[in-house]
């Protein structure tokens, strides 16, 4: 792959997506504007030319980033757009335990889980959008391992290792009455069983949780 290609964006039309919650038995339908998308997770290199860090164990640039917390997620999103020259799109809440997007800004930031699964889907309808052996690399072909992104087939839309390989957290609190500030994980990871790299799979975790098998990609709004 060709190093430029780690931060490239896809642009999403707009579209309408239907989501939904196995342990609440719950669906609900979102409406999208367009929006760009990266097409890989943030790979090391790109994470530490932006931060001057190497989270994690794994060695390798092209591998996505792993052990980032969404916290520091959102720290990267901020420090990338100020690199490009863009309006950040977060702020630290004044108590210091909370974010604030900013939708007017132009600048880098965590795909919502609707706008997630809206570019994982593509325009297809089942739980993956190929054959899961060809599209991710989960337990069944990973070898218990992280890989470099863009190693396997993308999805029709163009965009590689929206499952398997890495989880990637999502702007969305997951259930604010029950989780109360857990944020949403989307697409399963490298040691992950084929029924939780599906489209619809929903994961939560703690905005300080960092382990080797989640990171994240970034997005940016149109027209902002």
């Amino acid at each position: 792959m060709d190093p430029s290609a780690e931060h490239t964006m896809i642009a999403v039309p707009p579209g309408r997506v239907t989501l939904s919650d196995r342990r609440t038995q719950r669906s609900w339908a979102v409406e999208l504007a367009p929006y760009r998308l990266g097409a890989f997770p943030v790979t090391r290199a790109l994470y530490a030319q932006v931060t001057g860090e190497r989270p994690g164990t794994a060695r390798g640039d092209r591998l996505p980033v792993e052990s980032v917390s969404w916290w520091d997620a959102v720290r990267f999103c901020n420090a990338l757009s100020r690199r490009d020259g863009l309006a950040p799109a977060y702020r630290r809440d004044a108590d210091g335990e909370g974010v604030t997007w900013d939708a007017t800004a132009d600048g880098y930031r965590l795909p919502t889980e609707a706008e997630w699964e809206y570019a994982c889907r593509a325009g297809t309808t089942g739980p993956h959008y190929g054959p899961l052996d060809e599209v991710a690399w989960y337990r069944g072909t990973s070898r218990e391992r992280i890989h470099e992104v863009g190693g396997r087939r993308p999805n029709p839309w163009g965009f590689h290792d929206m499952l398997g390989n890495v989880w990637d957290w999502c702007w969305d609190v997951y259930d604010a009455e029950v989780y109360a500030t857990y944020r949403v994980l989307r697409g399963g990871g490298w040691f992950d069983e084929h029924w939780s790299c599906r489209a619809s799979a929903r994961r939560r975790s703690h905005p300080s949780f960092r382990v080797d098998d989640v990171g994240f990609r970034v997005a940016r709004s149109l027209g902002a």
